[in-house]
């Protein structure tokens, strides 16, 4: 599992720039689903048959970064961002191209807490047309991707949002036993810039129940929002995030699931933060929708933290909703 997750941590893969990380998922869903396709929109959907509820779990692919907007004469690469960017968490760290080239983010003003239209990149060029015969308009940069193993369960690196979710899926897909039920297990486009790719998957499947695998934030770090959420406490069942109020039917179910099948889990409230919890829930007809999280710390920066305990416990709770929800 640890090489799996290597592999997708390894991959980069902005909003709307998914291709890379979709082949390797891709290579991955092929050995365990009946069939897998690729929408219009990008998301990468791997479906197990069955006759009974159709069963939806979505996590997304795609990982917060920068496009690259203007060069200057100077040979400075100026960036818009893509998603939520933690322009303190940003500044001086290393950041690389979709073609491989590295740069270091900064700031504009040295001294201040910097805006994200204030950030630029420097790649080492000393004019424009020496920058443009690497870099180009539309390009996209994110910060290095790494995983490193620190004491004891715990991992440090990033995008763990939400390529953790994405091999809980794959694990999940792989160790599902029989079931009557009709399982989509779906890879997600484009859900930093707005949760965009959950809907039309959403919309084409017509799940009657739709579980977002995702990160959460979590309690008990200096930096922390107030949470109950706690790193080695299991997985997370979502009750709400700010884009949604997961159905209480389901949450109490899924809380039953856990109980009975012996998996650690915790309850779970984000603040701030939305899902693809709320793009399936009102898809079409809608659906009972809800979510299992995993908890994790200092999210969207470049040293985002997971007990690998926990990833166990969301993958077991995914195997046991998708068999007998």
């Amino acid at each position: 599992m640890t090489e799996l997750l290597k592999k997708l941590m390894l991959t980069s893969g902005v909003s709307g720039r998914e291709n890379k990380i979709r082949e390797v998922i891709r290579s991955e869903a092929e050995k365990y689903a009946d069939e897998v396709i690729t929408d219009p929109m990008g998301n990468l959907i791997a479906h197990k048959r069955g006759k009974g509820k159709r069963v939806m779990f979505a996590a997304h692919m795609d990982e917060i970064g920068y496009f690259v907007t203007f060069i200057d004469e100077k040979g400075l690469i100026r960036v818009g961002a893509v998603g939520g960017i933690n322009t303190l968490a940003a500044s001086y760290c290393d950041v690389i191209s979709e073609n491989g080239v590295y740069g270091i983010a900064l700031p504009t003003e040295a001294n201040e807490l910097p805006k994200v239209e204030s950030l630029y990149i420097d790649i080492g060029a000393k004019s424009r047309k020496q920058a443009e015969a690497r870099v180009k308009v539309g390009d996209y940069f994110v910060h290095v991707p790494r995983l490193k193993r620190l004491s004891g369960n715990k991992y440090v690196g990033r995008p763990f949002d939400d390529r953790i979710g994405c091999l809980v899926l794959l694990e999940a897909l792989k160790n599902v036993k029989d079931t009557d039920n009709d399982l989509y297990f779906v890879f997600t486009v484009q859900e930093e810039v707005g949760l965009r790719g959950a809907k039309p998957a959403a919309y084409r499947i017509e799940p009657d129940i739709a579980i977002a695998v995702d990160v959460t934030s979590v309690g008990g770090k200096p930096t922390s929002p107030k949470s109950k959420v706690k790193l080695g406490d299991g997985a997370a069942i979502k009750i709400k995030d700010s884009s949604v109020i997961c159905s209480y039917e389901l949450v109490c179910r899924m809380r039953e699931i856990a109980v009975d099948s012996k998996i650690k889990y915790q309850d779970e409230i984000l603040l701030k933060g939305g899902t693809d919890t709320a793009s399936m829930q009102t898809s079409k007809a809608g659906c009972l929708a809800g979510g299992i999280s995993i908890p994790t710390a200092y999210i969207h920066s470049v040293n985002e933290m997971i007990d690998m305990s926990d990833v166990k416990e969301a993958i077991k709770l995914a195997c046991a909703v998708a068999e007998r929800i």
